[in-house]
């Protein structure tokens, strides 16, 4: 179990590494405009990203 944690910690740095490597300006234009986001905006982004990876983690598994 630690090691599939470990495994998947793993995976999801290098996902969120690989956008500011390959296009580091692009990364930036993104970041810049998700600070300019109202808290109830970014608060429905982390919730939909929560709920897409319970769905993928419980069709996966």
């Amino acid at each position: 179990m630690a090691a599939t944690l470990l495994l998947a910690l793993g995976l999801m740095l290098v996902i969120e590494g690989a956008l500011p490597f390959l296009a580091p300006r692009v990364w930036r234009e993104t970041f810049r405009r998700a600070i300019e986001l109202a808290d109830g905006q970014i608060r429905f982004i982390g919730l939909a990203s929560m709920a897409v990876g319970l769905v993928l983690m419980i069709l996966v598994r």
